[in-house]
């Protein structure tokens, strides 16, 4: 069952779940979710050193910038990046996070996740954003920006196995976008 704003205010007041800093309600609360907003840090792919990516050779082929408060970070055409939220989420182990676009983002072109729209039970970090430019025009992104949206929804039981015990939990405590780490899969 999807957590309604009510029950989010309850879950947040009561530290069930934790997003720091503290969202403001007026701007950020949804009917059945939470806006987060766009981090000042991106990772950007270093196409000129690269013909192409291995995932299973660990190497740096992207590489971070940060953006000065004030200034926009310019995604262009086509171009895939990786971004962070300002929030650190804490998910409890009886709950599953939902990762969403805004609407008004999507009409501009721009995709926020291409594939890991779901927090696992458990999570604990700030979430990367996987932003994506599928628009003919360049889309200017200003770190505070609310850029996506978090909804929870109750597990049947909490996860026996929650994402901040898991060995091969490869992000946990991510403070920003790092790279893909499939290598360690190998």
């Amino acid at each position: 069952m999807l957590l309604s704003d009510r029950d989010l205010k309850k879950a947040l007041d009561s530290g069930r779940i934790k997003i720091n800093p503290e969202p403001d309600f007026p701007t950020q609360l949804g009917s059945c979710s939470i806006d987060l907003r766009l981090g000042n840090t991106f990772r950007i792919f270093d196409y000129s050193r690269h013909a192409f990516i291995d995932p299973f050779k660990p190497d740096e082929f992207t590489k971070e910038i940060r953006i000065k408060e004030g200034e926009a970070f310019i995604i262009q055409p086509g171009d895939f990046v990786l971004g962070t939220t300002i929030e650190n989420v804490e998910i409890p182990d009886d709950l599953v996070g939902g990762l969403e676009g805004r609407s008004s983002m999507g009409r501009l072109g721009i995709i926020v996740h291409s594939t890991a729209a779901t927090i696992d039970a458990g999570w604990r970090g700030h979430i990367t954003l996987e932003l994506a430019n599928m628009g003919k025009l360049p889309v200017a992104l200003y770190p505070g920006m609310r850029i996506c949206s978090i909804s929870f929804e109750e597990l049947t039981s909490p996860a026996e196995v929650p994402y901040y015990k898991k060995k091969n939990a490869k992000y946990v405590n991510q403070k920003g976008p790092g790279e893909s780490k499939i290598s360690a899969e190998k």
